[in-house]
Order: C-alpha cells, then sequence, then structure tokens
C-alpha cells in the first residue's frame, strides 16, 4: 500500500471530488470505493464519501499497489511463454470485478474480493503497462466454473486470440456432471438471450445463436458425467443448454441443478493457434480434487 497524508486547505469539498481531482488516474467511482472500503480518511476517522472537506481537515489515504497485497496467482499457471500464460482457475473466483474501473485503472481490482484479474495485476503489474486491454483477458469462465484460462501477454497475441475465440476457431472441452442421464451423444441448437423484463439469461427465441455438443463419459446413480463441446460461446451456454433439456449442471443454483459441494461444470481445455507462431496448440487443466470428490460423493459410484 502506498500510503499518504494531506492537509486540505481549500473551500469546502466533497471528499470523493477531492480524491477524484487530486489522485492519480481515479475515477469518482474509485474514489468511493476507496473511501467505502475504509482505505480513505478524514482526521484519523472513517467518512461517507459525501463528507465535506472543511480547510485544516487531514486526508488519509492508502492506495492498494501490486506486489504484496494477493498471493497464489503464480500456483495457478500451468502453462507460458512470450506470447500468453494459461491458468488453472479455482471454482469459486470470480475472473473479474463486478464493479467498473478497474479496465481503465487496474488498481481498482485490488478492492473488495480476491478475483483472478486482482491476482494477476498484484502478481504481473508488469502486464498493466504493456498497452494490454483488461489484462490480457480473451474470455471468462463464469464465477463457480474451475479449468482452463487464456490471458495474452502482448497486445498482438491479445487481438489474435480474441480474433479466434470471435470467429469460433478455438475448440474448447468442458467436464460437466449432470442431474439425469441423457443420451449417449447429443446435440443442443437453441438460441440464447435475455428476454424484456427477465433477469436470467434464458433459450429465447429471438436470442443469438447458441450450439453445444456432448458426449456421454459415465454413469451414476441417477446422474451423469459428460464431456461438452461449446461450438459457440455465450454467456452461461452449457448451463443454459442442459438445464434446457432437462439436465442440468449439479450444483448450479441459477438454473436448477441439484445439489453438489459445488458446481460440477470444469474447463478441460483449449485448442488454438498459437498468435505468434500459428502452431496448433492445445492446453489442458485436469480435474481438480475438489471435483473429483464431489463426483463421487453424488455419484454413488466407489470411484471417483
Amino acid at each position: 500500500m502506498k500510503k499518504t497524508k494531506t492537509v486540505y486547505e481549500g473551500v469546502p469539498q466533497r471528499l470523493d471530488v477531492f480524491l477524484s481531482e487530486t489522485g492519480e488516474n481515479f475515477s469518482r467511482s474509485y474514489a468511493r470505493r476507496l473511501i467505502e472500503e475504509g482505505l480513505a480518511k478524514v482526521n484519523g476517522l472513517g467518512k461517507k464519501p459525501s463528507y465535506m472537506l472543511n480547510y485544516g481537515d487531514e486526508v488519509e489515504l492508502a492506495i492498494p499497489g501490486a506486489g504484496k497485497e494477493q498471493k497464489g496467482f503464480e500456483d495457478l499457471v500451468i502453462f507460458e511463454d512470450k506470447a500468453l500464460l494459461a491458468v488453472h482457475k479455482p471454482a469459486g473466483i470470480a475472473v473479474h470485478p463486478n464493479a467498473g474501473g478497474w479496465e481503465t485503472n487496474p488498481k481498482a481490482a485490488l478492492l473488495g474480493e480476491p478475483t483472478l484479474v486482482s491476482m494477476l495485476f498484484s502478481a504481473r503489474p508488469e502486464m498493466a503497462a504493456s498497452g494490454l486491454e483488461r489484462l490480457g483477458l480473451v474470455h471468462r469462465l463464469d464465477r463457480d466454473t474451475s479449468g482452463l484460462m487464456l490471458l495474452a501477454k502482448t497486445p498482438e497475441a491479445q487481438a489474435s486470440l480474441t480474433a479466434g475465440f470471435r470467429e469460433r476457431l478455438v475448440k474448447k472441452v468442458y467436464i460437466g456432471a449432470v442431474a439425469g442421464v441423457p443420451p449417449k451423444t447429443g446435440v443442443i441448437d437453441a438460441p440464447i438471450g435475455r428476454a424484456s423484463g427477465c433477469k436470467k439469461i434464458k433459450v429465447w427465441e429471438y436470442g443469438r445463436d447458441a450450439l453445444t455438443e456432448y458426449a456421454l463419459k459415465e454413469k451414476g446413480k441417477a446422474c451423469a458425467l459428460l464431456e461438452i463441446y461449446p461450438r459457440t460461446g455465450r454467456t452461461n451456454q452449457i448451463r443454459i443448454h442442459l438445464a434446457y433439456i432437462g439436465h442440468p449442471i449439479l450444483g448450479d443454483k441459477i438454473y436448477g441443478g441439484p445439489y453438489a459441494p459445488r458446481m460440477l461444470l470444469h474447463s478441460l481445455s483449449v485448442a488454438f493457434s498459437h498468435p505468434y507462431t500459428g502452431k496448433k496448440t492445445r492446453l489442458q487443466a485436469p480435474l481438480p480434487a475438489d471435483f473429483k470428490a464431489a463426483w463421487k460423493a453424488v455419484s454413488g459410484l466407489k470411484k471417483a
């Protein structure tokens, strides 16, 4: 943390306005979050963003910085070269903050709960200064989905990988456990969108095209383990499509999945053309221990 103390010597002014005008790359929303997190104090006391500063007030500010705030990112890295990183995201960790501001000021990602982006910024601050948008993100996973994610290290690699996802040239494989036992193979071709007045994304006739294929890997007791191939990349696509055909992902609280110790959806592998060499590259993140233990618990099988 970088800590500063400033004696206010101006006319009465809101605390959040003062911080946004004097801080380095401070948006108004970022200034408010600093105050709400207790990192900005007046005369040693926490205040509201609307607090009016008076002449002689002492403003103490602690600004999160990269390096030591959050640890563990390096433990997630499973592949790295000059162009990209591949990480194994755990279930339960969001990819990036919900609150805005972090894309223009990466330090904002360090406020609130840890995310993959905040861990990345803390461990690799140089990526924020390399001209990368969104700290190199080229795709995302849901908070409760585990598995492989790619992150670009250069603007050129980011453009190449982003285009690959957009043009459906990247091949993704997931492992998911579902309620019931579907046919051995299946194709789900159903548009996905958010109807007017509906908070939840769902299969909707006026939505965007979405295509998911799957193959049965293992049967449990009233459940099954699938290998899943999303051919498009819509938000929550796999979860929505499998719930749509009556086989929701186990542990999926939003789309009606039966209870499981965690949501049983995992990004197993990604195959793509390397942004520098053009060589076909396939990276894989093995099933984590918590997925195996959860599947064993809900499937009724002796072996995971």
